[in-house]
């Protein structure tokens, strides 16, 4: 769109609408002084910052008819084959349809993208092919990434492998349901509430959210830019630790970045637990949504451990309880003030900004009937908390440095704390077309215990411990700030 600066009674206009009173002198000589800028916009209309180079060839790939998609988790299939050597030589890998890969369709889970296509590759995508790996598909997602279920995306419901009618979790589920049925080596997923491991936990894979801004978000579709994560997803934890090494450092491009080394994750593994302290934190168990026997299984896991020569012990965090509310007006506030006011990106990041992204998701408003009930969920609620000034975002944010400090008290007398992933095992797909109030309960209830650590920045891994009711469960486990390796030590004990 060129850049174009009204008349006079345009300006006269807008400043009735904001509630200005501008007298004929006055807009006159605004207007003169304002249309002054008009040249340096349209010269910075035709700059160009420059576009990293797409390094491997490609073909768009194609959608996949029903008998090459089993559980409905691929978005698109191609074939990206990276360096001819490399730690993931040989290696295929599957990709969130919030990351993009240029020249291949991506849509978000959503139908207000539908048509567009990056031009770009995302930090991750291009590391992964540089490791040697061949990049096989995008995996569908919910709708905007908005949802823990199965039930929101646009392209139908994704059914878990491991949980036959079930869901496989969200909004990574696409990921989660192709590593898990085999079909897929690796996978990258997003995780802003929970999103890598939910899934991890209902399908019975590895997931990790890693330390915030270790992992670059560059050329991915955001939520909130101050709790964006992208991590691995594997069949098993070295493989988890093996893909984080890969993907993790800077890229001179992400802010988020605070100056961490990667590090060789999979020297973490094989040493055992020996000597370590685990805290069980009281307030992930017994919740009101909690099944007993999820409870169970995790407690027997962490006894495990305390077999393995780990000290174990039950340990109380009370603001636990609270990280839900406190993310709740950063996630629903922030996202929605970036899709009304930043055409989905939003401002003030420090990063990377994807015009043609902003381009293709401008219209959004005009299909606002298309979205899912957790989106119309999320711009009501966006709304509504924006006519309170900001406040609660900004009390949130300032009570978020509260949770992290409560965390790190605890994660001072304790290598590690653990708790289940999940409160529950799948459940039963909800349809799509279901009660909203069902569809919202089921879209939000599995997350209490996973956003809190999005919004502190912890490392947090959900690796497989057991069965309940013939169904997986997902041991969570968190560590201090870019100790991600004793995460991942811990992770290959259980």
């Amino acid at each position: 769109m060129a850049y174009h600066f009204p008349d006079v009674d345009g300006l006269s206009a807008i400043a009735r609408e904001l509630g200005m009173n501008l007298n004929r002198e006055d807009a006159i000589a605004l207007h003169a002084l304002m249309d002054g800028m008009t040249p340096a916009m349209r010269l910075l209309e035709t700059l160009s910052p420059g576009q990293p180079e797409i390094k491997y060839p490609r073909t768009p790939g194609y959608r996949p008819d029903p008998s090459e998609n089993r559980y409905n988790a691929w978005r698109y299939k191609t074939s990206i084959k990276g360096a001819p050597t490399g730690k993931l030589a040989g290696r295929t890998v599957a990709i969130k349809d919030n990351v993009c890969v240029a020249g291949v369709p991506m849509s978000n889970g959503s139908s207000i993208l539908e048509g567009f296509v990056p031009d770009v590759d995302a930090t991750v995508v291009t590391r992964i092919l540089d490791a040697g790996a061949e990049i096989t598909g995008k995996s569908t997602c919910e709708y905007l990434c908005l949802s823990g279920n199965s039930s929101t995306s646009a392209d139908g419901p994704v059914e878990n492998p491991n949980a036959p009618g079930c869901t496989t979790g969200g909004s990574s589920n696409g990921s989660a349901a192709l590593v898990a049925a085999g079909e897929v080596d690796l996978a990258i997923g997003a995780d802003q509430a929970g999103s890598i491991r939910m899934p991890a936990s209902f399908t019975g894979i590895v997931g990790h959210k890693p330390t915030w801004g270790l992992v670059p978000y560059t050329g991915a579709l955001s939520i909130e830019y101050t709790f964006d994560h992208l991590g691995p997803m594997a069949r098993s934890v070295a493989d988890c630790a093996l893909l984080l090494e890969v993907i993790a450092g800077n890229d001179g491009i992400d802010g988020r970045w605070r100056g961490a080394r990667a590090e060789n994750y999979t020297e973490a593994l094989g040493r055992g637990v020996k000597g370590l302290r685990i805290g069980v934190v009281k307030e992930g168990f017994g919740r009101e949504e909690s099944e007993e026997g999820v409870d169970a299984v995790v407690r027997a896991a962490a006894a495990r451990l305390q077999a393995d020569g780990t000290e174990v012990e039950e340990i109380s965090i009370p603001w636990h309880l609270y990280g839900t509310e406190i993310w709740k007006p950063i996630a629903l506030e922030g996202n929605y003030m970036a899709m009304m006011y930043g055409n989905g990106v939003g401002y003030g990041r420090d990063g990377d900004y994807s015009i043609a992204f902003m381009r293709a998701f401008s219209g959004w408003q005009k299909h606002i009937d298309e979205l899912a009930a957790t989106g119309k969920t999320t711009v009501l609620a966006g709304e509504i908390f924006r006519r309170h000034g900001g406040m609660l975002y900004a009390k949130a944010h300032n009570l978020r440095r509260r949770l992290r400090a409560e965390y790190d008290a605890a994660l001072a007398r304790y290598d590690v704390l653990v708790m289940p992933t999940t409160p529950m095992t799948a459940r039963k797909i909800v349809p799509h077309d279901a009660p909203i109030l069902e569809l919202l309960t089921d879209s939000w209830t599995m997350q209490n215990n996973t956003c809190p650590f999005d919004i502190t920045g912890h490392p947090a891994i959900s690796v497989p411990c057991g069965h309940h009711d013939g169904k997986p469960v997902g041991f969570m486990i968190v560590g201090r700030h870019f100790d991600d390796a004793t995460v991942f030590r811990v992770a290959d004990a259980v």
